[in-house]
């Protein structure tokens, strides 16, 4: 018999917490791993593979893994298995699409086409400009209100719904506030797609305590103002008591590292910025005479220096390091790529818990819809290659 939520959720904080000692360190902080003593020769296979080996294994980590002889791969793989709800591509007319980014408009239809709609009102959550509100409206010849803090993307959003003649209201409204309950209900749906961390927790805890229907694309769980994670459901707090692991911030980050969908340019600059750090890693624990990871900034995209050398003294001026004459940069610069190479397959480790770290804060989401008594179904909206946060979290309340 399959499993059913609650205990898919207890195997995988069991097995979450077993091996965190392999899925917790980061390799670009580390010049050698600490669990090479307890997994000896994982590093050393790893270290081996072929770039082709590195991208299969990164794009499908739980298929014919050599890391099998040393992680539960398979009982991974078969914990994170998930319904497949996705939609047939452009179900909806490319018109309603105008104005919104082709990848997106792809999501909205994916996403829009697996919400149910009943006699009571539609509510989108986070709603921005309201897309999904709007394809919403069309999809079911339904009024929709869409609730959006900023004002200037309420007004930009209700003048582009106007002028298409729907029945859509953006509303101006921080969810995080205590006036945000006003607008659930028993009988309203309220659809959220890749609300974040807060914003989306907020919304199942009052959907929780007033009944209030839910379809729910998480995203980014690490936005968040609590530092450690506090699991929203009864059982996920109960089994943090008994256990040994205290998710962290950064752990949470984990669970939405992916990459896939990135453009090609989007990917060569993030690895060339991550050769330079890991090249100037390598030097500044050879200046300070410290052999420890030293945080940099990050950049905003298209701001990284001209050269390596630039980069150098840009990261050495922000932490305060001067850097002596004559350094070999070509030499560093070599050797961050080099470590690049490493640290991307020493990376597979973490690669392998990403999906089970995100299912199991799905459940935990999921649980305390259950606990309300609600019925809830978890599976996925669309393909992975069109968003790696392809999760869909149903309820209906009792």
């Amino acid at each position: 018999m399959p499993l059913s939520h609650a205990q898919r959720f207890q195997r995988l904080t069991a097995l979450l917490a077993e091996w965190q000692a392999l899925w917790r360190p980061l390799p670009f902080q580390h010049r050698e791993m600490p669990w090479r003593g307890r997994a000896a020769g994982l590093a050393d296979t790893l270290l081996a593979l072929p770039d082709d080996a590195v991208d299969r294994l990164q794009a499908a980590p739980f298929e014919d893994s050599p890391l099998a002889a040393w992680l539960p791969v398979d009982e991974l793989a078969a914990l994170v298995a998930l319904p497949s709800g996705a939609s047939p591509a452009s179900a909806l007319p490319d018109d309603w699409g105008e104005g919104i980014g082709a990848r997106k408009w792809r999501q909205i239809q994916a996403f829009a086409s697996r919400v149910p709609v009943g006699e009571g009102e539609l509510v989108e959550w986070c709603a921005g400009k309201g897309h999904l509100g709007r394809t919403l409206a069309r999809l079911h010849r339904r009024p929709v209100t869409g609730l959006e803090w900023q004002p200037s993307l309420c007004e930009a959003g209700q003048d582009r719904a106007d002028r298409q003649g729907l029945t859509v209201r953006l509303q101006p409204q921080d969810v995080m506030a205590t006036d945000a309950a006003r607008w659930l209900a028993p009988g309203v749906r309220v659809a959220a797609l890749h609300a974040c961390g807060d914003l989306h927790g907020r919304l199942l805890s009052l959907a929780a305590a007033t009944g209030t229907a839910v379809s729910l694309a998480p995203c980014c769980y690490h936005r968040t103002a609590a530092a450690d994670y506090r699991p929203l459901s009864r059982q996920g707090r109960e089994l943090l008591a008994a256990g040994d692991w205290t998710p962290s911030r950064e752990d949470l980050a984990m669970a939405v590292q992916e990459t896939v969908t990135a453009p090609r340019g989007v990917r060569r600059h993030r690895e060339r910025a991550n050769a330079w750090r890991l090249g100037f890693d390598l030097l500044q624990r050879e200046v300070r005479q410290v052999d420890a990871y030293l945080p940099v900034p990050s950049l905003a995209y298209g701001k990284l220096p001209d050269g390596f050398a630039g980069f150098c003294h840009w990261a050495a001026e922000r932490k305060g390091l001067a850097l002596p004459a004559g350094l070999d940069w070509p030499a560093y610069e070599a050797a961050g790529w080099r470590r690049l190479a490493a640290v991307t397959r020493l990376e597979l480790v973490r690669h392998l818990f990403r999906r089970p770290l995100e299912i199991w804060l799905a459940l935990d989401r999921v649980r305390l819809l259950e606990e309300a008594g609600f019925r809830v179904a978890l599976a996925t909206f669309c393909e992975r290659d069109l968003t790696p946060r392809n999760l869909l979290i149903e309820a209906t309340p009792p």
